[in-house]
């Protein structure tokens, strides 16, 4: 039988391969469904991450705004325009630039992984914050910016429709 350290490395590890897969599809796919398919991967094994760390409600909100609210209505929103390939951007150095972007974010990632590595030292004696907390924040003192940030990303997405529409009018005409 397994024991719980070496089943939790092995959820980690599913999961993290998870997130890195749906990171590496939403980058590289041509299709936008797809590439949205891929995010919506990455969000789950967040989410997945967070319940592995006892963050139920991390976890529940994960799914309901990046699952829920904003991928499903990105996917719509790429359905809804219809993107053609021959309107997508020719790109043919793109993995190129992946990769030198890599190399060079590299050593920045080491060197603030070395610094998050120092800090519960520094936050020792900082009480800890549940998520109860973060949700009772989040739905008493918080409702109004959060609501104005979901109308936001709402115009945002029916205004890319709009100005879609318009474009596929003018080419049909």
């Amino acid at each position: 039988m397994l024991d719980t350290n070496t089943l939790e490395l092995i959820i980690f590890t599913t999961l993290a391969l998870f997130m890195l897969g749906g990171s590496l599809t939403m980058i590289s796919a041509k299709q936008t469904y797809i590439s949205a398919f891929g995010f919506l991967v990455a969000m789950l094994g967040l989410a997945g991450e967070f319940a592995l760390l006892d963050s139920r409600f991390l976890a529940i909100a994960q799914i309901m705004v990046s699952v829920g609210a904003v991928v499903i209505l990105s996917i719509l929103t790429i359905l809804t325009i219809n993107a053609k390939d021959e309107s997508l951007p020719h790109e043919p150095y793109k993995f190129q630039w992946i990769i030198t972007t890599s190399i060079l974010v590299a050593p920045f990632t080491f060197l603030l992984y070395k610094v998050l590595k120092t800090l519960p030292e520094y936050f020792s004696g900082v009480q800890t914050i549940n998520s109860k907390v973060v949700g009772n924040l989040l739905f008493s003192q918080w409702v109004l910016p959060f609501e104005i940030v979901s109308i936001l990303l709402l115009t945002a997405m029916l205004g890319a429709i709009i100005i879609a529409k318009q474009k596929q009018k003018g080419e049909n005409s």
